[in-house]
Order: structure tokens, then C-alpha cells, then sequence
């Protein structure tokens, strides 16, 4: 029930607006662009998890990883499989949208991006604790691919591989 009410107040309250992006060649750019913002958790972690690497006690580089280490090893594995998943979606949901909500593109990049450092937090607190921060990383995926299947088979089936 948080995911909507923040997209939709984001969307509503945030004093910015989508540039004019005619083509599909223009929208696939400023996806791309946007997500380069997304990927500020995931290089974040994989600093964290070298560093905490580093840091480790382990005589063996290769033997059994302490808690500590594993958290964000487990954190940057996880992140970079939704981060592919929520840029191709991305990219699709930007072909699809009309201008006038082409400025959900950065609403659900933040909310992608912070949505994965509440998950670093609460994983880091306890496992019980990450349903949370999963959950607003993969629900609005779950809906932007939902909507992207909506497009692809229903509003342009004929345009489909075109």
C-alpha cells in the first residue's frame, strides 16, 4: 500500500517535468540516463562488500565468510539481478508511456534506488526485517512488468516486434 501512495505523491509533489521526448530513440536515452542513478546502491554495496572483505578476519580468502561479509555479498547479488530486471522493464515502460507520465521514469529510479539501500538497512538489522525493503523493490517491478505485458498484447499487438 506504500509503493502507490509514494509514486503518486513523487509524481504529484515533485516540482519537476519530463523533457519533450518525441521518438523512442529520445526515451530510451533518458531511461538509460535515469537509471544511471539506480545504480548508485548497487556500486555502494560492492564497495561495502569489498572493504568489509578486506576487513575480515578470515586467514582464508576462499573459506567460509563471516556474517558481516555475507550480508553484503548477498545485498550486491540480489541488487544487480533486480537492477537488470528494473532497467529492461524500464526500458519498455518508456516506449509505452505517454509524454505527460514520462516523469515516472526518475520517480521509480529513486524509488528503486532507495528502496534497495531500506533493504541494505533492514537486511543488515536482521533477515526477519527485509520483507520490507524487497517488497518496495519488487512490487513496482512486478507492476511495471505487468503493464508492459498489458501494452505489448493489448494496446499494440501489432506492433509487437515491429
Amino acid at each position: 500500500l506504500l509503493c502507490p501512495c509514494l509514486i503518486y505523491g513523487a509524481y504529484i509533489f515533485l516540482p519537476f517535468d519530463a523533457p519533450l521526448l518525441p521518438t523512442v530513440s529520445a526515451r530510451l536515452v533518458y531511461t538509460l540516463r535515469c537509471a544511471a542513478f539506480a545504480t548508485f546502491p548497487v556500486v555502494l554495496g560492492m564497495i561495502v562488500s569489498g572493504i568489509s572483505r578486506l576487513c575480515s578476519s578470515a586467514l582464508e580468502p576462499f573459506g567460509e565468510l563471516r556474517r558481516e561479509v555475507e550480508i553484503h555479498r548477498t545485498y550486491v547479488s540480489q541488487s544487480v539481478h533486480l537492477f537488470i530486471l528494473y532497467f529492461f522493464n524500464m526500458a519498455v515502460l518508456a516506449t509505452y508511456l505517454p509524454q505527460e507520465l514520462l516523469k515516472l521514469i526518475p520517480v521509480l529510479t529513486g524509488l528503486f534506488a532507495i528502496s534497495r539501500l531500506i533493504f541494505w538497512m533492514s537486511y543488515a538489522i536482521g533477515r526477519s526485517f527485509r520483507a520490507f525493503g524487497f517488497s518496495m523493490t519488487f512490487l513496482p517491478l512486478l507492476a511495471m512488468l505487468l503493464w508492459n505485458l498489458y501494452g505489448m498484447f493489448v494496446l499494440e499487438p501489432e506492433n509487437l516486434l515491429a
